[in-house]
């Protein structure tokens, strides 16, 4: 697995491209940031959306830096 650096705080709106699309599904926007509910309030997932089929789903941010899954940018 190849690794990026990302500042989680500034995922919101960003874009990204699923290497192997699914479901037609290959460019996506991270539409809401989720945080962590202790004293940190430091993001611990994303939500992500389907540009084609507007579908969203929830995942943790850190899976945005495996380039052999997702590249940034449409």
């Amino acid at each position: 697995m190849t690794l990026r650096r990302l500042n989680p705080q500034k995922l919101h709106n960003s874009k990204w491209s699923k290497v192997a699309p699914e479901n037609k599904e290959k460019h996506f926007m991270v539409v809401k940031l989720l945080l962590a509910e202790d004293e940190s309030r430091q993001v611990e997932h994303v939500v992500l959306e389907a540009v084609l089929t507007r579908r969203q789903w929830t995942m943790p941010w850190q899976k945005l830096l495996d380039e052999a899954q997702w590249k940034q940018g449409w």
